[in-house]
């Protein structure tokens, strides 16, 4: 069953007179349980591709369907939501909160949901655990590694139950040791929660990592192999 699914998927930008396809009629499909790489250049469209699938820009024609909803339809307060509900994301910058502890920021998202306190605080300490952080949740971001600090994003991406993880250029920050373990944990949840992740990345220990490398250059999929 395709979790994401993409028609004829275009973003164009004004620059000055002239027109930049930075996504142009892309037809994707993505199954659940997928490890997937969207690779390319800079400046290929790999970002704008994930930022459209996940709801944080708006196309400029085509469709884009998550888990059975047209999400290039909804309203803004419904698509805030439906994210919130669906969708789980992994920033290079990490984005934690630097007031909050680890705990806290894995909570955050549970927290808009609506969870209790005793729904948030149990999954927060399961997921941190998952990520090899049990130790660390107490500690806000500026006491933690960067590696630490994406663990912490990876498991707050994972802390809504959502039908997929968008990961844009996780690793980009990271040492190699970092970067492993990272891919490590994300693997493994992958494997056993059947969690699907969608990584855009430049990164070649990702690329060695996923089982789907979808190629992408001037905003179109030149290949799309499985590995």
């Amino acid at each position: 069953m395709s979790v994401i699914e993409t028609q004829n998927l275009s973003r164009v930008y004004q620059d000055g007179d002239s027109e930049i396809h930075a996504v142009d009629k892309i037809d994707l499909s993505v199954e659940a349980g997928e490890f997937t790489a969207i690779i390319g250049p800079s400046g290929s469209g790999k970002t704008t591709l994930l930022n459209l699938i996940g709801g944080l820009d708006n196309p400029t024609s085509g469709t884009v369907t998550v888990e059975g909803k047209p999400i290039h339809q909804l309203k803004d307060n419904e698509l805030i939501n439906f994210r919130l509900q669906h969708i789980g994301f992994v920033f290079q910058a990490y984005n934690l909160i630097p007031v909050l502890s680890a705990r806290e920021n894995v909570e955050f998202i549970m927290l808009l949901q609506g969870q209790s306190k005793q729904e948030r605080e149990s999954r927060a300490k399961e997921l941190l655990q998952a990520v090899g952080l049990e130790q660390q949740m107490h500690k806000r971001p500026s006491e933690l590694s960067g590696g630490q600090q994406q663990r912490v994003a990876v498991a707050r991406a994972l802390a809504s139950k959502p039908s997929f993880v968008l990961a844009d250029e996780p690793t980009a920050n990271l040492d190699s040791k970092s970067t492993e373990d990272l891919l490590d944990i994300m693997h493994k949840l992958n494997k056993e929660e059947g969690i699907t992740f969608l990584f855009s990345t430049h990164d070649q220990r990702v690329i060695d990592r996923a089982e789907r490398l979808i190629y992408v250059e001037d905003g179109k999929i030149k290949s799309d192999e499985k590995q």
